[in-house]
């Protein structure tokens, strides 16, 4: 991941060259991220300022860590957060996500009156306050002049603009020989509940016995005369896959390849 950002940004500053940024770019950038969806890959914390990420794909995870301690989270991974403004500095773009986080009232929302020791609110705001946050892309010189998806790019380790769902995101993370079984819809040894629910489904039927002191439980798939298959468990991982067909036999699935 961290190559394929450095290829990014090595892409971006060729693209932009030395060039700053026109007004007529500036004004084109800004409407081409305004208002656009996007999925957090990561947890976003809610913060007063802007969480600088750099365009080389790096942020201070403590810095951040730290803000969510304080104000909470403004989205999840695989929360869908927007654009609702974009800011150009010379050398950073910053991104309000969901409104920001702002903790002041208004000034008509101090306001109270009454008489003597009883007063009210002249204003009532008994809806929910913004509560999202803000980034910033911070760049080594200037912002360059590119497109508005090449920016998109840089920002794809905590930002997916593509919207795919939190179920593709967490397939991203596992290990290529599980994320390729996923793909072909078979089970492979070393999988958890989750990732077997993701490549074949829920099960049939389960069984549960206990072998030796140990607790197993089997998940059931297919039906006779057809193939049917035996995922067995122990604890939450998978540790073997039989194949068999209407009682004549069957095959065990190959152990999942070492992860290298």
């Amino acid at each position: 991941m961290r190559l394929v950002v450095l290829t990014l940004c090595a892409a971006v500053l060729l693209w932009g060259g030395s060039k700053k940024l026109t007004d007529e770019e500036r004004i084109e950038l800004i409407r081409g991220l305004s208002a656009e969806y996007a999925t957090a890959k990561i947890v976003l914390p809610r913060s007063k300022k802007p969480l600088e990420f750099k365009s080389t794909g790096e942020w201070d995870k403590a810095a951040w860590n730290e803000a969510g301690r304080e104000f909470g989270p403004a989205a999840r991974v695989g929360d869908m957060v927007q654009v609702t403004k974009v800011d150009i500095d010379d050398k950073k773009i910053v991104f309000e996500l969901d409104g920001g986080l702002k903790l002041k009232k208004k000034w008509y929302e101090r306001i109270e009156v009454g008489m003597g020791t009883r007063t009210t609110p002249v204003a009532r705001n008994d809806g929910p306050r913004p509560t999202g946050t803000s980034i910033a892309l911070v760049f080594p010189d200037h912002v360059p002049a590119v497109p508005a998806s090449e920016i998109k790019k840089l920002l794809n380790p905590i930002l997916d603009f593509e919207q795919r769902s939190a179920t593709e995101l967490y397939i991203e993370t596992l290990p290529a020989p599980i994320q390729e079984a996923i793909k072909q819809k078979k089970v492979v040894e070393g999988m958890d509940r989750e990732q077997v629910i993701l490549a074949v489904g829920r099960p049939r039927d389960k069984i549960r016995e206990s072998r030796d002191g140990l607790d197993y439980e089997d998940w059931i798939y297919g039906q006779p005369p057809g193939k049917i298959t035996f995922v067995t468990f122990k604890g939450q991982t998978v540790v073997k896959v039989k194949d068999t067909y209407a009682n004549l036999g069957g095959s065990t699935a190959p152990p999942l390849p070492p992860v290298q």
